[in-house]
């Protein structure tokens, strides 16, 4: 049961969450064409009139590059200044997720991205955990990532995440918690909706941009704390193989944050997580706005 936010905005006003709805015929909802973000945000800790978002700049960047890919020109400071609107409306009292999403909100039934109009709402809800913080199984998928050439997996396309959905249920349904997806290669690429790190002999080692991974914004934090942590990051292919041996695995994503994987299929993998441990207790530091070193990257909202 999730709890939702109160306030939604949606056709260029906030209204009541439970009032902003679309119609059957909505061509987004028969074809795909449509685009979302999320992210975090949890009340400051040491003062509970404020809001802390985590990399509003990026986070609004990155879907405006992905409603790029629908022909829909939306600034990233129009959506930074309407999620701080809509933070504000709501004034969440616990942690919560943020979900900016864009469509191709005509009701035609042609699929095409030319000549239809375009729209943007916004929710949100509590959000706690999303995985186990204490470690995960994981199967690998039959499913395959999708390459480049064939859809734009530099934005978060709707379309995109039936593989996903198919890779999540498989790994679920056959007892694991989480799937872990090659691509058209037989490399590792990702997660069902996370970015996915190997650590081995003291380095992390991350499937790099050419894997036909989406461009996590959590995943470049993890790389650019680890680095400032004096942690060696190498970006490159990683064979399969490379989990089953690997000393350490973690997840990153807005909704997952820093989630270890605890077994592999049936390997199982060391409880001991120094490297792990230290990029999560800094991202959660960083989040909380306790590191000085990262205040560009928290937004605080006064409401």
């Amino acid at each position: 049961m999730h709890n939702f936010l109160p306030i939604a905005y949606f056709e260029n006003q906030f209204i009541p969450f439970e009032q902003a709805n679309i119609s059957i015929a909505t061509h987004a909802l028969h074809y795909g064409t449509g685009a979302f973000g999320g992210m975090r945000g949890i009340p400051n800790p040491d003062n509970p009139q404020q809001i802390l978002l985590f990399r509003l700049d990026r986070h609004s960047q990155r879907l405006s590059n992905s409603a790029k890919f629908l022909q829909y020109d939306l600034p990233a400071d129009k959506i930074q200044h309407t999620i701080i609107d809509f933070v504000k409306k709501n004034q969440p009292e616990k942690p919560f997720y943020i979900r900016p999403f864009v469509y191709t909100s005509d009701l035609g039934i042609a699929p095409r991205l030319h000549k239809i109009e375009k729209n943007f709402f916004i929710y949100g809800l509590e959000l706690g955990d999303y995985l186990p913080p204490d470690g995960i199984s994981c199967r690998i998928s039959s499913w395959h990532r999708q390459e480049d050439r064939s859809l734009p997996l530099r934005g978060k396309i709707s379309g995109a995440y039936i593989t996903s959905s198919l890779a999540k249920t498989e790994a679920v349904e056959s007892g694991f918690d989480e799937a872990i997806l090659m691509n058209s290669q037989g490399k590792i690429c990702e997660a069902s909706g996370m970015n996915i790190f190997v650590v081995r002999d003291n380095k992390i080692i991350t499937p790099g941009f050419d894997q036909d991974i989406l461009e996590g914004i959590t995943r470049d934090s993890a790389i650019t704390v680890a680095k400032d942590l004096g942690i060696e990051v190498i970006e490159r292919a990683v064979d399969k193989t490379e989990l089953l041996i690997a000393d350490e695995v973690f997840f990153s994503g807005t909704a997952a944050k820093i989630t270890p994987v605890k077994r592999i299929e049936n390997y199982h993998l060391s409880p001991n997580r120094p490297i792990t441990e230290k990029i999560r207790e800094k991202l959660t530091a960083i989040t909380e706005n306790r590191d000085a070193q990262y205040q560009d990257w928290v937004f605080p909202i006064d409401i």
